[in-house]
């Protein structure tokens, strides 16, 4: 899932744009309270939590092509799954964010960008654990209140190597935006410059590879080392509060009616039982 949008930087204070140092940063948790997933009526995952953290840097210097995008990314999924259930307990990545801003005509912005990496379970073994997602997308400037967005992911380990995706930025009125962009579809209220309320959704989903021996401890030897796709949905409503101009403050709360543990090369689904709620807080901002 991504955001093709590149129509603002927003949050990026005038007079520091050309800065030789510009770029931005998310420090992120998310709680997500207890929730079951099953396979089937027999075999299921009750009651666990579950943790995500995410931190990003990222350098913007200008050149002349556009703003180049320079930095790295880490997430760790952290899950109360018992000892010897068929899932793993942690998901995490870290990679470079390696892409390229550009600008095509006075209404055409283009961005594309890899994340290439370590995704898996744990540092033991990262041998054959890389992997390098990439994004490509565009935004078409049709008014200052009106934005269209096209873009396209792509990632071999996924299922569905290449999907597409469609969005659209549209300032209804003075105060009113809808930001109708994934992964984070929103529509969003301005209370006054610095305060913003919101609702919406969160679309996540990412591949890794489980260890060589989860399988064994799983007692299904298919899950040896296999690809398993991560997929949740959040939603819910929330404030940013722009505390300063490189400093945003957001908290949201919300429900998570969906998620999924997917070993799909090997037929192995486990599917959302029962939701849960959840919490988060973050620091963001650009530079």
């Amino acid at each position: 899932m991504f955001a093709a949008s590149i129509f603002a930087e927003e949050g990026n204070p005038e007079g520091l744009r050309d800065w030789f140092l510009s770029g931005e940063y998310v420090a992120e948790e998310t709680y997500v309270g207890s929730g079951d997933v099953e396979r089937s009526a027999s075999k299921s995952v009750r009651d666990f939590d579950e943790h995500d953290s995410i931190l990003h840097l990222v350098f913007t210097p200008r050149i002349k092509p556009g703003v180049l995008r320079l930095g790295a990314e880490w997430e760790r999924f952290s899950f109360g799954i018992p000892d010897g259930a068929a899932l793993p307990n942690t998901l995490q990545s870290v990679n470079l964010v390696i892409g390229l801003d550009t600008q095509l005509s006075d209404s055409i912005l283009v961005r594309v960008e890899a994340q290439p990496g370590v995704y898996n379970t744990g540092f033991d073994d990262l041998s054959d654990d890389f992997n390098a997602p990439f994004v490509a997308g565009g935004t078409y400037i049709f008014s200052p209140n009106l934005q269209l967005v096209l873009g396209v992911s792509v990632d071999i380990e996924r299922k569905y190597p290449v999907l597409p995706a469609a969005g659209v930025r549209w300032k209804m009125a003075r105060q009113w935006v809808l930001n109708a962009v994934l992964p984070t579809p929103r529509l969003e209220f301005e209370m006054n410059s610095d305060v913003t309320l919101y609702a919406g959704g969160n679309l996540k989903q990412d591949n890794y590879r489980v260890d060589d021996h989860f399988g064994d401890n799983a007692g299904d030897t298919r899950l040896n080392h296999a690809v398993i796709t991560y997929s949740e949905v959040r939603t819910g409503a929330g404030i940013d509060w722009k505390i300063s101009p490189v400093v945003t403050l957001t908290g949201e709360v919300g429900y998570q009616p969906y998620r999924e543990f997917d070993f799909y090369r090997a037929n192995i689904r486990y599917h959302q039982d029962n939701g849960a709620p959840y919490g988060m807080i973050s620091l963001q901002g650009a530079f």
